[in-house]
This record gives structure tokens, sequence and C-alpha cells, in this order.
């Protein structure tokens, strides 16, 4: 696995602007998403878990019937790094 750094504040404001609706919230990527049924939103968790499980970089989130709230950070630099914005834009592949 490759190592991980920790981003500046200066290329996590650079690379947030790529991403669509993705905010950061002490020092976590975070976004909800809001889906038809309990169902549509367990089924987009699962997908996401699949791939989350090949980066072995696993999100933190939180559902409650249709709505998924996600926070992405990399524990073992204490902050965010390039993986979790790279887990970002595959979440966001999925929609």
């Amino acid at each position: 696995m490759t190592q991980r750094k920790k981003l500046t504040h200066q290329e996590i404001t650079k690379k947030l602007n790529e991403l669509d609706g993705w905010s950061l919230k002490t020092d976590r990527l975070t976004k909800s998403f809001v889906f038809s049924s309990f169902v549509d939103a367990f089924a987009f968790m699962t997908k996401i878990a699949l791939i989350a499980e090949k980066m072995d970089h696993h999100p933190e989130w939180f559902n409650v019937y249709n709505k998924v709230d996600i926070a992405l950070s990399t524990h073992d630099v204490s902050g965010i790094s390039i993986s979790d914005f790279e887990l970002a834009a595959k979440i966001e592949n999925i929609l």
C-alpha cells in the first residue's frame, strides 16, 4: 500500500473544488445523500462498501431511512489525504 500523507489546507481547498457538493467539516470531507427509499440508500452504501474494501479506505457514515451522511478522513495521518478525494470521486461515480 502507498504511504499516505496529510494534505495541507491549501491542497484540500483546491481538490474540494473538483467535487460536487462535498464540504470540509472538522478535518473531514462530508456530504449527505437522500434517496427515494431505504432500499436505495442501503444499495448505495453496499456499492461504496465494496469499493472502500478494495481501497482499504473506509468511510464513516450514518444512515436513517433514505438518508446517508458520509464523512471521509484518513485515520493514519490524522486528517485528509488523497485517498479521501479518490474515494469521494468513486462515490460520485456510483450516483
